[in-house]
């Protein structure tokens, strides 16, 4: 499933969401960086990406709980995959290169994505 496009600001308050498993409009603006947006901005947002499919929400008393309908693997893979179709039509091999040009990869961090390439690899014989 590709997830929504989300706008910055939105994946902050996704990320409040996920972090929380469900938030007010007042627990997301305490629960952001320097709070930087008013309350009512984050009512609006919150709407939006209501109506965008990414969130629900109950009533609770008379504040609404707002849940992620959404999930962070989800909207990695839509962005990753964006990414990589319009930044490299869709070239694996191009965008792994230019991750691996771009930042400095410990020894660690590239044993692991060897032993990633390892598995799918192993895991694409078996098909």
């Amino acid at each position: 499933m590709a997830g929504p496009r989300l706008t910055e600001l939105q994946l902050e308050i996704m990320r409040v969401l996920w972090a929380h498993g469900g938030a007010t409009v007042a627990e997301v603006h305490a629960a952001l960086p320097a709070q930087r947006l008013a309350q009512a901005t984050i009512a609006t947002l919150l709407r939006r990406m209501e109506a965008k499919g990414a969130v629900s929400h109950d009533k609770q008393g008379r504040q609404f709980v707002y849940r992620a309908r959404i999930t962070e693997q989800q909207v990695r893979r839509s962005l990753v995959a964006e990414v990589a179709d319009r930044l490299f039509s869709g070239q694996v091999p191009a965008l792994i290169n230019y991750l691996l040009a771009r930042r400095r990869i410990g020894a660690d961090e590239l044993a692991e994505v060897k032993a990633l390439i390892e598995a799918s690899e192993q895991e694409g014989r078996r098909r």
